[in-house]
């Protein structure tokens, strides 16, 4: 089913922000958008020059029309400049024969400055909210809903979202996009504390005019289509920062503005709309026990701590290098597969680098070279791991074998990252905590996930499912191989 979902906010002449922003974001995430005017702005990535409102008599005839003819399957709410448009609006929701899910974005402020609603409808927006599901605010939105100075830490702004919550039995998204720092955390928080929190770093860029907007908008739609606020919000999330990142390739405004997102990026790049199944932000939360499994395993432990002995970690490398060798075989298969140029060049490199930097190390530590009459036997973790990727070549299909690919990067540099926090030059492991813990390692492993991701939004559903087994079964064998002690010792 195609979502139906309606937007409740005011216009945005420049197509960055408001309805038009709402429309997009409701598209490009799998809905059917319509709108219904609040209020009419003049404004550009410049600023807001003028506000006028219709009378509110229009608006109840909007929503009218709507409600008497189309099934609603989602509301988002966003500029209500007045106490009485406000009030108009909850009196329609509450002459519905069925509340459908409501997100509302308290819109008070525009990105440049300038104030979107009368002080009034700031004491009138409490009514409204007791009405919505899910509250969006930005820090200093959420700072006057409660009469509060504006948040300016991470732990504050998640206090003052879960009193907002508490007060009004809803869900609050805290937004932490106007914190200093690199870091941009949101969490979605509930009457009992956090249901969610979302971790990323900071995009570089002035392109923010909308955020908002689209985000809410983004929910609204995704939540009509899964039904669960957690997950809509992460997808909600993701598709949100990909539309900021790719709105350097607009050219909308004259310098020193705040541009627009790109809300059709993922359209135009042949994408599907965010959907659970395919994002591999789920996929990674969905393996959280296997990884923290491996987090508690002895080896990770000892190894982190310098306890680990010596012919425990001989024997990993020897059966590491063993596996690496194989590896870049099915690193080299993904580049033959690769439908671009620049997907076929990373395997490539990635084959290269197995082959080469990762292999001397091993070699280096254990003093064995794969191929050479004192090679160690292959464990049985190791030929079953080996076998899956092996199987997954076979398929002949790029999705499935990147996605069987992806964990030895990605649970390896999520690891390896851990590691590096405890890594010093005295310790006995410093070289190979390094290797793995490194910035290249990580970039290496950002762009894998990102080739994996393009191929999983273009797959089939059958494609897609074999792809998300593939990923999981890789990551089960990680584990496995991580906790392997019996492996036959270097002669």
């Amino acid at each position: 089913m195609i979502p139906n979902v309606l937007a409740i906010a005011g216009s945005d002449p420049s197509g960055g922000a408001g309805i038009q922003a709402d429309l997009k974001s409701i598209q490009a995430c799998g809905g059917y958008g319509m709108a219904a005017l609040t209020a009419l702005t003049a404004q550009s990535t410049q600023g807001v020059s003028g506000v006028h409102v219709p009378p509110v008599g229009f608006l109840r005839q909007q929503l009218d029309a709507l409600a008497s003819d189309i099934r609603i399957d989602a509301v988002k709410i966003g500029m209500l400049p007045s106490s009485a448009v406000i009030d108009e609006v909850v009196s329609w929701i509450d002459a519905l024969p069925a509340k459908p899910p409501i997100v509302l974005d308290p819109v008070m402020v525009a990105s440049s400055g300038d104030r979107l609603i009368d002080p009034d409808a700031v004491i009138a927006l409490e009514r409204l909210i007791a009405r919505a599901d899910v509250v969006t605010p930005n820090l200093p939105e959420l700072a006057a809903l409660l009469g509060e100075p504006v948040a300016s830490s991470w732990p504050f702004a998640r206090e003052q979202a879960a009193r907002l919550a508490q007060r009004h039995g809803v869900l609050v998204l805290a937004k932490g996009g106007h914190l200093p720092g690199q870091e941009t955390p949101d969490a979605l928080i509930g009457v009992d504390g956090a249901v969610a929190q979302f971790l990323g770093a900071r995009i570089s860029t002035t392109s923010t005019h909308g955020t908002g907007c689209s985000l809410s908008s983004a929910l609204a739609a995704i939540y009509a289509r899964h039904g669960d606020w957690a997950v809509a919000a992460r997808l909600a999330r993701t598709w949100l920062r990909g539309a900021i990142a790719a709105a350097s390739e607009l050219e909308v405004g004259a310098p020193g503005g705040h541009g627009p997102l790109h809300h059709a990026y993922a359209l135009w790049a042949g994408q599907a709309f965010p959907g659970a199944g395919a994002e591999l932000t789920t996929w990674w939360d969905d393996v959280e026990p296997i990884r923290s499994a491996i987090d508690d395993l002895w080896f990770v432990r000892q190894l982190a701590d310098g306890t680990l002995a010596r012919e425990d970690f001989d024997n990993y490398l020897a059966q590491d290098a063993l596996y690496l060798h194989c590896y870049a075989r099915a690193l080299e298969r993904a580049a033959e597969l690769a439908p671009t140029e620049p997907e076929r060049e990373f395997w490539a490199s990635g084959a290269q680098a197995c082959l080469e930097s990762e292999l001397a190390l091993h070699e280096a530590r254990v003093g064995a070279v794969v191929g050479a009459d004192d090679e160690p036997e292959p464990s049985e973790e190791t030929i079953s791991y080996l076998s899956h990727l092996a199987a997954s070549a076979g398929t002949g299909d790029y999705g499935i074998l990147t996605a069987a690919i992806l964990p030895c990067y990605w649970v390896y540099q999520d690891v390896g990252e851990k590691l590096a926090r405890v890594n010093h030059p005295g310790h006995p492991y410093a070289d190979w905590l390094t290797m793995y813990g490194s910035p290249e390692f990580a970039a290496s492993t950002r762009q894998a996930i990102a080739w994996v991701q393009r191929a999983a939004r273009t797959a089939t559903n059958d494609q897609l499912g074999r792809m998300r087994e593939a990923f999981e079964q890789s990551c089960r064998y990680e584990l496995a191989f991580f906790a392997q002690r019996t492996a036959v010792a270097v002669a």
